[in-house]
């Protein structure tokens, strides 16, 4: 006899696209996987896409096991051409979805079947949830139910007609921006009590209460767990020599934070380094003190003196803290833009 769990997981494949042998990303698959990933963003040319060692540290999330939440699908040669991947806190009102089809299949109907799968395996996520925290839905009977939420490039036409045809709508938009290096950088200085200080280990706690104290106030924003938060630190692309936060000085509390990242085979790509600020974010009983200038115009400096050529974040179009207007101000100018898609199940 199946168990629920069990159950749960032959209902979502039978969404899958029966062309393709399809099954859960293990560690023995972790180089199909990102050669599946390489090849697509050879066509796509995406920002950013998942590395092996991105998809090793996946496999190892607890939060959300490989086992249940990702699906490979190869061809008869053994080929991997198309894969879906599932995240979702256990108290969060949404799910994200990330997948791919390789260039040789899109336009062949495995990009709506993943999707399906995705949708499905959302629904379970959430009647999951809700079995194991029914405390947590008696206290919200106005809870939402499912919804899934997808990201995709403006540039990306394709995956946009793919969502839009399968129910997807616009709920965000995020401007990816560049600052030139090689302009004059700017200044700054921190109102007396705050200082800035490097970051390594012994803040890594400290920093990520502070993220969760300045983002409980931006949209979709969750709290990040230690696990959350250990991909965070402990991504492979992570840069802390080129990461800073400021503190408070009479009580050592962190006021603010900036961490950084540096992708060598995207400078590569595209024939300049850039500096990239991952997460930025300052608590709100500092905001207007000058936090967060100081916090990107030490970046900008470190950046340079690593070598590279520009500064580049990303931030909520919408963002209610005023973020786009300072980067605007501080040489940061749009670039690209990407989209938040959503869609109740």
């Amino acid at each position: 006899m199946m168990s629920h769990d069990d159950s749960d997981d032959v209902d979502a494949r039978q969404a899958l696209d029966g062309r393709l042998s399809w099954r859960p990303a293990g560690p023995g698959d972790l180089d199909a996987w990102a050669a599946l990933i390489a090849r697509t963003a050879a066509v796509e040319h995406p920002v950013w896409y998942e590395r092996r060692e991105d998809l090793a540290q996946i496999l190892s999330s607890r939060q959300n096991p490989a086992a249940a939440n990702t699906i490979l699908g190869f061809d008869v040669q053994g080929t991997a051409r198309a894969y879906g991947r599932l995240t979702k806190n256990n108290d969060g009102d949404k799910a994200l979805g990330f997948g791919c089809v390789d260039p040789d299949w899109q336009g062949s109907g495995v990009g709506g079947s993943v999707l399906a799968w995705l949708e499905e395996r959302t629904r379970q996520r959430f009647a999951d949830d809700a079995d194991t925290d029914a405390d947590v839905a008696s206290r919200t009977p106005g809870r939402a139910g499912p919804r899934l939420r997808l990201h995709s490039e403006e540039a990306h036409h394709r995956q946009a007609w793919l969502f839009e045809r399968h129910g997807y709508r616009v709920v965000r938009y995020y401007n990816e921006m560049h600052r030139p290096l090689t302009d004059p950088l700017p200044g700054y200085r921190l109102d007396g009590g705050l200082e800035l200080a490097d970051f390594g280990p012994a803040l890594h706690e400290e920093v990520r209460q502070a993220h969760n104290d300045a983002f409980r106030d931006h949209w979709g924003s969750e709290p990040r767990d230690e696990e959350a938060w250990g991909f965070v630190v402990n991504d492979p692309l992570a840069r802390p020599d080129l990461s800073c936060v400021v503190l408070d000085t009479a009580n050592g509390r962190v006021a603010g934070y900036q961490l950084a990242s540096h992708d060598p085979d995207i400078a590569v790509e595209r024939g300049s380094t850039e500096g990239y600020t991952d997460l930025l974010g300052v608590r709100r009983e500092y905001r207007g003190r000058g936090v967060a200038r100081a916090l990107l115009a030490e970046a900008m400096r470190r950046f340079a003196a690593a070598g590279m050529d520009k500064a580049s974040l990303d931030v909520d179009s919408e963002n209610p803290t005023g973020a786009l207007a300072l980067y605007t101000a501080l040489g940061y100018r749009t670039v690209n833009r990407s989209m938040a898609w959503d869609k109740e199940l």
